[in-house]
């Protein structure tokens, strides 16, 4: 409906834009870039890059290659490629993404997975060891007290 290409047209300079007297609930596919400055509640996919514009609330789940937001998010959030917050970006909920990035001004909270990197794999693998043990220990992977390593 909103984004419906024709044969031979490209990307280059063709995109949608939701505008902030836009309210929609569902689920929302596009091809191509999208800007929303609109007020979304559901799902949104998106195989291009998806622009979230400093009026929009998005309430829902977001999949997209490219993700650059100055909105309101509450909910998860995926993208292919790279997810960039801009000031005065908020967003509730977890992030999975190769590439992040937070400009100063921006809130987030929740968690963040960019997916495997040979070093953190290897970090991962090896136990930490620490000289006292800790007040509190909610870490993944096995840790060696010092007084309990053999010598």
């Amino acid at each position: 409906m909103w984004d419906k290409k024709r044969e031979g047209d490209s990307d280059n300079g063709h995109f949608t834009v939701l505008g902030k007297d836009v309210t929609f609930k569902g689920i929302v596919h596009f091809h191509s870039t999208v800007q929303l400055d609109s007020s979304i509640e559901g799902e949104i996919h998106a195989k291009g890059m998806l622009v979230i514009g400093e009026n929009a609330t998005i309430r829902g789940t977001i999949v997209a290659e490219t993700i650059v937001t100055r909105g309101k998010i509450h909910g998860n959030v995926t993208a292919t490629s790279k997810i960039q917050l801009l000031k005065p970006a908020v967003v509730l909920g977890d992030i999975s993404a190769p590439s992040f990035s937070m400009e100063e001004g921006a809130f987030f909270k929740g968690s963040i997975d960019m997916g495997s990197h040979p070093v953190a794999d290897e970090l991962q693998q090896t136990p930490l060891v620490l000289t006292e043990p800790p007040q509190r220990l909610t870490l993944s992977r096995p840790v060696l007290i010092e007084s309990e390593r053999e010598s």
